[in-house]
């Protein structure tokens, strides 16, 4: 199993830090052999080349700054792919086999400091990332402009961990495959998302994910500035784990304006009985009035709130 990305203490200022560090960009041009295996010392023109190098070994790939109109397949092996600096990679309106800048299903991948943006595909699935198994781990990166960040296949035994990232302008639910999401995780055994930012979504729901096990912590999800959207978590199978010490604000324009998390509302696939909701703030932007619930529950399962700071007109909890 791949190392998982290092998990450095919260702060405010390290997370509105990173968020600034990330939202740079690059503008730089890739140059030639900009791909470097780590381990041997190889350097390919494509990303592809040097993802084929490692082929079922284990490995990391090192990425020059630029902008790549390129994508890549993982078929085996476990890779590291990483920017020098959260921002200077960006892969961008590209997408293979039909889904995404990174199709991952080796053994295991880890993303650091890449960007992905204007990922589009026709089925509305575009993504940067297209999980089909594996485990992965995302540090510092950043998904922009897409149909969506980050989609998987199911692995009930795959694991995810996602930190210091940002998700803006994503999902979109104008297609004939149905919505996509910002993050939209597939019956993974667990989802880690901690210390990062969801913004102006497009469509669909901010995290949508049928896991077994969730631990969301940390994150920031602001819809002020959103078009359209639904549901800020959504956990359609049902999950245990925990949704803690996030930050939440719903915007006007919602399509689904009903709940901010929904539990069970699909197919109950994994009990929900335990999951913990504590010490989360949630609100509306200023100057909206309007009816909401933090917490919609369509399983009946034991469910623990406390210390949820939750604002007027939003009702801590329903069951559905």
């Amino acid at each position: 199993m791949i190392k998982e990305a290092i998990r450095p203490p919260l702060g405010a200022l390290a997370l509105l830090c990173a968020a600034a560090l990330l939202s740079s960009g690059a503008s730089a041009q890739p140059v030639p052999d900009a791909f470097t295996v780590v381990e041997s010392g190889q350097r390919f023109a494509t990303l592809q080349e040097a993802v084929n190098a490692i082929g079922q070994g284990r490995g990391t790939i090192r990425i020059a700054p630029g902008t790549y109109r390129q994508c890549a397949v993982q078929e085996a092996g476990v890779i590291v792919y990483e920017a020098p600096e959260p921002g200077s990679v960006t892969f961008t309106a590209r997408s293979c086999e039909g889904k995404a800048a990174f199709v991952l299903r080796g053994i295991g991948a880890e993303i650091r400091g890449i960007t992905f943006s204007n990922l589009r595909v026709a089925d509305g699935n575009g993504a940067g990332i297209r999980l089909e198994k594996g485990a992965l781990n995302v540090a510092y990166a950043r998904f922009e402009n897409s149909q969506q960040g980050i989609l998987t296949a199911d692995d009930p035994s795959g694991r995810i961990y996602i930190t210091r990232s940002t998700f803006t302008g994503l999902g979109t639910c104008e297609n004939a495959a149905g919505c996509a999401h910002s993050i939209y995780i597939g019956n993974y055994g667990s989802l880690t998302v901690r210390e990062s930012r969801f913004e102006r979504g497009m469509g669909g729901h901010y995290v949508k994910a049928r896991s077994a096990e969730v631990v969301i912590e940390n994150n920031s999800f602001d819809d002020a500035n959103g078009t359209a959207t639904n549901y800020m978590i959504d956990l359609p199978a049902g999950s245990v784990g925990r949704i803690a010490d996030n930050w939440f604000v719903q915007g006007r324009d919602k399509e689904n304006y009903s709940a901010f998390i929904a539990l069970g509302a699909e197919d109950l696939l994994h009990d929900s009985g335990g999951l913990r909701v504590e010490n989360n703030e949630a609100r509306f932007v200023p100057g909206l009035s309007r009816n909401s619930v933090f917490l919609a529950d369509w399983t009946g399962s034991r469910v623990v709130m406390q210390g949820n700071r939750i604002a007027a007109g939003i009702k801590q909890y329903e069951q559905r």
